[in-house]
């Protein structure tokens, strides 16, 4: 790291050729040269530099890790938001795209004020500049860097690229969290996230086998099951997935009878949403389950559940009074609630409700500064939820009682979801495009349909599983007297719409092809066809817009706020 920290400062000391950005040069800054502004320049890299081995200390050992997280202090929130200044001024001297990008947003440096850099997105920044441009001194770290990638609606997948010391600090993040929720005696980790050039099945296997025996299966059921026959009951098992494969695993140790009563289970989940319900129901054969949350543009495990946000959330879901005191009174969504560690991610709130969030690391090949991953988002500190809390007496008592399991002041982070019109679904995200173009693979089918809707929904006799339902609405038989339909001529409608989504699913997103080969029932997407101006169309007529994405609100169904994120009419083009 030091070694690398030298290295960074000589080459920004020289002069840079001028780089071009989509066939044009690009912008650089008016960046003072004479001598005391030139040891500031040196002195603000060292400090970050200096910084992010500090930080790199604490997590030599999952013990200190454990040990530094249960020491935090709220007050150190201020030098975080300092430390994310500190970065984004650095990237503005020495990463040329953002300089670019600073530039053509007007910016004007200010001391300390963290609002004058211009946030980034994926549409704006990543998008518009090379993966060079976006590294330090425009320079790839060709050596150890590991490129993940994500689909998207395109049918393009992205690549995001992590640099040896950036997936050593992910790794030593992952496992002093874990370590903290699970120990670390007798650990025997089953991997069953979905294996390939997607960051999450590989890093969380390297990432646990520091602190456990470790088994990569992915979602393999039958694989899972023989490993946990031929190891036995002695050891301690985490099963890390997607939360509707813990559900189908349950569903197969039921089925097994009394076979694996004495097994010690514990669940890690991640890639989308998970309610309450579905952890109730997960937990009638595991110890404890609890939820993690990161992104492929961003980093890996930026957040986790702990006992305190899990006895959070249940009771967003039993004390409407809370409930109102915490989200509001029109607030009928369930937030996912994860506490995180702002000393690693600096994480805000734009006006629009949407995350932006800042890694403070230099380690960071390619560094996110200030970037808008699209997540709907409320931040509150330890502080403030101590104070909302303190009226509810029997919800202080339990709360107290799930602090001290993990003794954690970290500030908490309300997830609702995508605001960018998808759903998730077995890690893949789902997006109107996608269903627009599978319905108009038969064009004899599309013509008959006016307009669409996507929802996660209940399916029949699986309490607390969740499938995506397109709800198809017809054109005006009274306009076009074909669409004038038999039951007969529905189900072929609703099976023709279902083969062309799955198969462009297929096509386009990678995520959703290797979830389709490793669990057939991926598959299984429900298709409702309605009369025009009927069920969910019934109000459609009001509308300028084609609404999308819809919700479903029920008691126990909490996750259309997490997974579908905000209702949204927006262009069924959006999305990464």
């Amino acid at each position: 790291m030091v070694g690398t920290g030298i290295t960074r400062t000589i080459r920004a000391l020289r002069l840079r050729p001028g780089a071009r950005r989509g066939g044009k040069d690009l912008l650089e800054l008016p960046i003072r040269s004479g001598p005391v502004n030139v040891l500031r320049q040196a002195a603000l890299r060292t400090a970050n530099l200096g910084l992010t081995a500090a930080y790199g200390v604490y997590r030599a050992d999952p013990a200190l890790w454990r040990f530094t997280a249960r020491h935090y202090h709220p007050g150190l929130e201020r030098f975080a938001r300092l430390n994310a200044w500190m970065i984004c001024q650095h990237a503005s001297l020495d990463v040329p795209a953002y300089q670019d990008h600073l530039a053509r947003h007007g910016f004007e440096f200010r001391w300390w004020d963290l609002q004058a850099y211009a946030p980034t997105s994926k549409d704006d920044y990543v998008k518009v500049y090379p993966e060079e441009q976006r590294c330090w001194d425009g320079r790839i770290e060709m050596p150890g860097t590991v490129v993940d990638e994500s689909s998207g609606s395109s049918g393009t997948p992205s690549n995001w690229m992590r640099s040896k010391l950036e997936l050593d600090t992910v790794h030593k993040n992952v496992a002093g969290y874990v370590s903290m929720l699970f120990g670390t005696e007798d650990l025997f980790c089953i991997n069953a996230f979905s294996m390939g050039a997607w960051a999450t099945g590989t890093n969380t296997g390297q990432a646990l086998a520091k602190i456990a025996m470790v088994k990569n299966t992915g979602p393999d059921l039958e694989t899972i099951l023989n490993t946990l026959r031929h190891f036995g009951p002695r050891h301690t098992y985490l099963i890390t997935a997607y939360p509707p494969f813990l559900k189908h695993l349950v569903d197969r140790l039921e089925a097994a009878g009394d076979e694996f009563r004495e097994f010690r289970l514990n669940g890690f989940v991640g890639g989308e949403a998970m309610t309450e319900g579905l952890r109730d129901y997960v937990e009638r054969r595991f110890d404890r389950v609890y939820s993690g949350y990161g992104a492929s543009d961003l980093t890996i495990g930026m957040g986790g559940e702990t006992d305190l946000t899990v006895t959070l959330r249940k009771a967003l879901e039993r004390d409407t009074a809370f409930r109102e005191r915490l989200l509001g009174r029109d607030e009928h969504r369930t937030p996912m609630i994860f506490q995180y560690n702002p000393l690693e991610t600096y994480l805000e709130v734009d006006e629009s409700g949407d995350l932006i969030a800042t890694i403070n690391s230099a380690s960071v090949m390619s560094p996110r500064l200030r970037y808008n991953i699209g997540d709907e988002a409320r931040i509150v500190s330890f502080p403030e939820m101590v104070s909302l809390a303190e009226d509810f007496p029997a919800l202080t008592g339990r709360l107290k009682e799930a602090y001290r399991r993990q003794r954690m002041k970290l500030p908490f982070l309300l997830l609702f979801g995508r605001s960018d019109s998808t759903i998730s679904y077995m890690g893949a995200n789902i997006y109107p495009l996608d269903v627009q173009n599978g319905i108009y693979r038969d064009v004899g089918t599309a013509r008959l349909i006016s307009s669409f809707q996507i929802e996660l929904t209940p399916v029949a006799d699986q309490e607390h599983e969740h499938r995506p339902t397109l709800h198809i609405q017809l054109r005006d038989p009274s306009v076009f007297p074909e669409a004038a339909l038999d039951e007969a001529a529905r189900g072929r409608t609703a099976r023709a719409v279902a083969d062309g989504v799955v198969a462009h699913l297929a096509e386009v997103s990678r995520d959703f092809a290797q979830s389709l080969k490793e669990d057939p029932s991926t598959a299984e997407v429900a298709v409702v066809v309605h009369d025009h101006g009927e069920g969910p169309f019934a109000e459609g007529a009001s509308k300028i817009k084609d609404v999308y994405l819809r919700t479903t609100v029920g008691a126990d169904e909490s996750m259309e706020g997490g997974a579908v994120g905000r209702p949204a009419d927006a262009d069924p083009g959006q999305g990464s």
